[in-house]
């Protein structure tokens, strides 16, 4: 028995090691591509760089991110888009994928309809919604029957912005939930009406908790995106630091006042706030794994 055993570790082992083998190539060439930006950008943060000029300046351009109030107004703008546009996606998202997977006619249509938004270019569909939020022509204030400056005012732009971006990416969020919905046995379903479960206890003790793998991957995906956000930031305001992102703040001091080791300073901030929200993620999700894993063992 000891000795089939160990003869099965090693073929293991050894595919396992093939595997590398095979796999090594295409890791190396990833990590090149995605790391090698990184790595440029966090060289040029290190230097004061005018027109062919480049001046070392060691970590001063990050202590000038760390006292800068435009960097701080940056931050609050990206996190109230963040937790706001990722709320609204998924409460939205996980409507449309309920709605989606149900069984009616015409349900082929249904689903194309609430996909559309989700595969216009983003810049495409920021200009429309600027332009439906302008007040000339003034569309959305004759729907809403309102008299709102939604361009010049900080908060309603912030608003305007919001909700753009929900109506792009909310049918993204309901296509992942949509695919997790799938996977749920529809035994538990018809077992769950056997013993008098209503809609809402089916829902809250068997799609939720089934669905919560599919969830955290949603609101990976969305989180990480909108800390990023730029189209909508920038063609509905430009530059402005009233509502700017921390992807427009950066694109500031590439283009409109040309400070690139600064600028790089501040993209390498951004990455590196983004990539710890992405960690936070995938470790939440793999603990939720591993416990789901060692449930169903137990049973």
């Amino acid at each position: 028995m000891t000795t089939t055993t160990n003869v099965r570790m090693r073929q293991g082992l050894g595919e396992r090691a093939m595997g590398w083998v095979f796999l090594t190539p295409s890791f190396a060439f990833m990590a090149v591509i995605a790391l090698f930006p990184v790595l440029y950008a966090i060289g040029i943060s290190l230097y004061r760089i005018r027109g062919f000029r480049r001046e070392p300046v060691g970590l001063d351009n990050y202590l000038r991110v760390l006292s800068d109030s435009g960097f701080y107004n940056a931050v609050g703008n990206t996190l109230v888009f963040t937790v706001t546009s990722v709320a609204l996606e998924f409460a939205i998202g996980m409507a449309f994928a309920l709605i989606m997977h149900q069984a009616f006619v015409g349900r082929g249509l249904t689903r194309a309809v609430i996909l559309v938004p989700w595969v216009i270019p983003t810049a495409v569909a920021a200009q429309v919604w600027r332009y439906m939020f302008d007040r000339n022509p003034g569309f959305v204030n004759a729907v809403l029957g309102t008299d709102i400056n939604w361009l010049r005012d900080p908060t309603w732009t912030m608003v305007a912005i919001i909700s753009a971006d929900v109506w792009k990416t909310a049918p993204f969020v309901a296509l992942l939930l949509l695919a997790g919905l799938q996977t749920i046995p529809k035994d538990y379903y018809e077992a769950a009406k056997v013993d008098g479960a209503g809609a809402v206890q089916r829902f809250s003790h068997i799609t939720l908790p089934l669905l919560r793998p599919a969830i955290v991957v949603a609101l990976l995906f969305r989180t990480v995106d909108a800390l990023r956000m730029f189209d909508f930031a920038y063609v509905f305001a430009g530059y402005s630091n009233s509502v700017a992102t921390l992807s427009v703040y950066a694109q500031r001091f590439l283009v409109a006042d040309p400070k690139p080791g600064y600028a790089n300073a501040l993209s390498t901030v951004t990455f590196v706030v983004v990539m710890l929200v992405g960690l936070a993620f995938i470790s939440r999700m793999g603990r939720h794994m591993v416990g789901d894993v060692a449930r169903k063992e137990r049973r």
